[in-house]
């Protein structure tokens, strides 16, 4: 395995963590119909943290593990960025830190893959 794909499972396994540390981590995986939105983000469908879980998380955990070519830009933390702009789970003493975990490591998968 590259160091690349070394460091992109380190911080996917991160990104999991720290949903779960927020406790928006589900149990239970959204409609197929919710999952089979076209949009950016499934914006229409699904919460953005829904997308990370369902969505982002599994697809780049696949790449890496199949070997397939991994995508040449990320820009996925902006994105966490203004979900968490203002909402309560943010603003919560406890969850603050933990939010700007998440966002740093989101970061650093948007590095790891746009070089």
């Amino acid at each position: 395995m590259s160091e690349v794909r070394r460091q992109l499972t380190v911080r996917l396994f991160a990104v999991e963590q720290h949903l779960r540390d927020l406790d928006v981590w589900s149990d239970s995986a959204p409609s197929a119909e919710a999952l089979a939105s076209d949009q950016p983000f499934a914006i229409d469908t699904l919460e953005f943290v829904e997308w990370l879980q369902f969505i982002f998380l599994p697809r780049l955990q696949d790449l890496v593990q199949s070997g397939a070519p991994l995508p040449a830009t990320c820009g996925i933390a902006p994105m966490a960025e203004e979900y968490f702009r203002g909402r309560s789970i943010a603003r919560e003493h406890s969850k603050e830190a933990n939010t700007e975990q998440l966002i740093a490591a989101l970061t650093a998968i948007d590095r790891l893959l746009s070089g």
